[in-house]
């Protein structure tokens, strides 16, 4: 990872774990620096195992695979957290048994945790697996329930996507804002394939089958931590899946919401931890985005 990002530029200043004058500050560390230090050792080290990982395992599904790689990179962060942040709680995909319900029952059960960092050590396995460049580390802080940090660090392109609630969000150290396609017809969308064979799949075909004709053209490249970021960055005008965990998009979401996005559920309602079915646009285009879903019975 380049130097200039052992620290980084959000709202024009620098950051870094010994600044002490922002809002995002306990005992004089900020959290945003920490969750970029966390993602940027992460996607280092994934990077020295692509192409030599030893064990791999299936856990929900033949679409849902686990390598030691993800286990060792949520270990790394959740060991620099706790170091940081011993009293926090944290929630990590690879500490959750598989499966929809456990991946909910995990969620309600940090409920109640004050400060919540929810992390995705390796979002797009399947990607690395095959050596695939379209993977990344996904970080969010959640602070009562709201997402206050987003951090997606992207180590195949070098992309840091940081975004902090109500500060902006930045990739390169540059501000991001979503794009200004104003109707699907001249959209690229993106969307997933999901590991629940048995409900989500299903209903994310049928989302495909009704949106596909009626856009620009239609992205699923496996990773929907990098579609939201994406969003955020103007590259994707909207994206959406049925069946994703609080890890896959959290700290996407702010980073859609930051740059001036739009994010609810698939029913429109507002997005909040628990939300499975997501979609996520320049806002512009979501109402229609919504509407090809509804149109479908896609939205779950």
């Amino acid at each position: 990872m380049n130097s200039e990002w052992t620290t980084t530029s959000i709202a024009g200043r620098v950051i870094d774990l010994n600044e002490s004058s922002n809002g995002s500050i306990i005992g004089g560390k900020s959290f945003t620096a920490v969750a970029i230090n966390c993602a940027a050792k992460a996607g280092e080290w994934i990077m020295t195992k692509l192409g030599g990982y030893s064990k791999l395992e299936l856990k929900y599904s033949a679409h849902d695979l686990v390598t030691e790689v993800d286990k060792g990179s949520e270990r790394l962060i959740r060991n620099l957290i706790g170091t940081h942040f011993p009293h926090h709680s944290f929630l990590g995909e690879e500490g959750v048994e598989p499966g929809p319900e456990a991946s909910s029952r995990a969620l309600a059960e940090m409920s109640d945790a004050e400060y919540l960092w929810i992390v995705d050590p390796i979002d797009g396995t399947t990607n690395f697996v095959h050596g695939f460049p379209f993977f990344c580390v996904s970080i969010a802080l959640a602070y009562q329930g709201e997402v206050i940090v987003g951090v997606i660090y992207d180590p195949c392109k070098d992309e840091l996507f940081v975004a902090e609630k109500g500060k902006g969000a930045y990739v390169h150290g540059k501000k991001m804002s979503v794009s200004g396609e104003e109707t699907l017809r001249g959209s690229l969308i993106a969307t997933g394939l999901p590991a629940d064979h048995h409900y989500a799949l299903p209903l994310n075909l049928k989302g495909i089958q009704s949106v596909a004709p009626e856009v620009r053209n239609l992205r699923i490249a496996g990773s929907a931590a990098i579609h939201l970021a994406y969003v955020a960055a103007g590259r994707l005008s909207g994206f959406w899946e049925i069946g994703l965990s609080s890890w896959d998009i959290a700290a996407g979401v702010l980073l859609v919401q930051e740059s001036g996005g739009l994010v609810t559920d698939t029913h429109g309602r507002p997005y909040n931890l628990a939300v499975r079915n997501i979609a996520a646009t320049n806002g512009l285009v979501h109402a229609e985005l919504l509407d090809k879903l509804a149109g479908a019975e896609a939205v779950g």
